[in-house]
């Protein structure tokens, strides 16, 4: 090949690769790490894309110049030469991309490896999906369930994943890391949050007509903050006030995604106003009471009008334990009829 046409190739490639550069450079593609797994899978997916703009540049340059280099003239009708192979050159695009792949895969069961290891006092939470909340329950605070995942920073964290029903699929972008949660399966992810703040926890696997609100936040606190959260939930869950104890089973089971209810400073409007409870249990022909309660546990036995069926989960009367569901009760019966 002509020093020309080396040059060509070389100029066309730079201006490919520099223009791909610049769109992976221009755009924050990925969030600011809070975890130091993502620490670890951020740098691999920039190796992996660093190598696909130097492949990306190299064939834009090959077929730019070939278009350019070998067109055929506005007349030309002919057949091209019958052309049988290179073997030297197929060697050579078989290894480069086998050696390139090969690389990637143990570069990625390096990091995998280093971010399946648990580090020493490691905090289990189980995290249980269904249609369509989050819950997460810690075994070493007397099985204290909560609707947000609270997370001590720096700490190592195994999550134990559990569906009641379909497949769900756990995701917090700041973490890097995605989770399926499928159906008579038990599954893990370890975390180490490493920067404090609020972060989204999404349901990325479509699970039915409520997936758009099977949402929820992990909140990374220092361990100080973590420790007085944990006793203090314990304690107002138990305490012998059922406001105070069916506030916190509200606020831990996020109730509030989905109702709107003015005592807890809730205006979500998936599901019925709570503050309207008196009302729908007189369109239900119910004492107040027993149909708070029907509601909680078997949500489908009255749906009201302009209401979709089969939104709220139908397992809260399993999940919660008989003291919480009767402190939930009190507090829904108590707060509608001062609304």
């Amino acid at each position: 090949m002509r020093r020309g046409s080396i040059a060509s190739l070389v100029g066309i490639g730079v201006v490919a690769g520099g223009i791909a550069a610049a769109v992976a450079l221009a755009f924050p593609w990925l969030p600011k790490p809070a975890s130091n797994e993502a620490g670890r899978i951020q740098p691999l997916i920039w190796f992996v894309i660093i190598i696909c703009i130097v492949v990306f540049a190299i064939v834009i340059a090959v077929i730019l110049y070939s278009v350019v280099r070998f067109r055929a003239a506005p007349d030309d009708d002919s057949d091209g030469p019958p052309v049988h192979g290179n073997t030297g050159l197929e060697i050579v695009w078989t290894l480069i991309p086998t050696v390139l792949v090969t690389v990637i895969g143990i570069v990625s069961a390096i990091v995998l490896g280093r971010n399946d290891a648990l580090g020493a006092n490691v905090l289990r939470v189980d995290v249980t999906a269904q249609q369509f909340a989050w819950s997460f329950s810690y075994p070493d605070a007397n099985g204290l369930t909560s609707g947000t995942l609270r997370l001590p920073k720096d700490r190592s964290v195994l999550l134990t994943f559990s569906s009641k029903d379909v497949i769900h699929s756990f995701w917090v972008s700041e973490f890097s890391q995605k989770q399926d949660v499928v159906p008579g399966m038990t599954t893990t992810l370890h975390i180490t949050p490493n920067r404090l703040g609020t972060f989204a926890v999404i349901c990325t696997e479509l699970c039915g007509l409520g997936h758009s609100v099977m949402r929820t936040q992990a909140i990374v606190m220092s361990p100080a903050a973590f420790e007085k959260w944990l006793h203090g939930q314990a304690k107002a869950v138990s305490s012998p006030s059922s406001g105070v104890a069916g506030a916190a089973v509200f606020k831990n089971n996020q109730c509030g995604a989905c109702h709107t209810l003015k005592a807890a400073g809730t205006s979500a409007v998936v599901g019925p106003d709570l503050d309207t409870l008196p009302a729908l249990a007189q369109g239900a022909g119910m004492p107040l009471e027993d149909f708070v309660r029907q509601s909680i546990v078997d949500p489908n036995a009255y749906v009201a009008k302009g209401l979709p069926h089969n939104v709220m989960p139908a397992t809260f009367g399993k999940a919660l334990s008989k003291q919480e569901l009767d402190v939930l009760v009190q507090y829904l019966v108590s707060s509608s009829k001062k609304g």
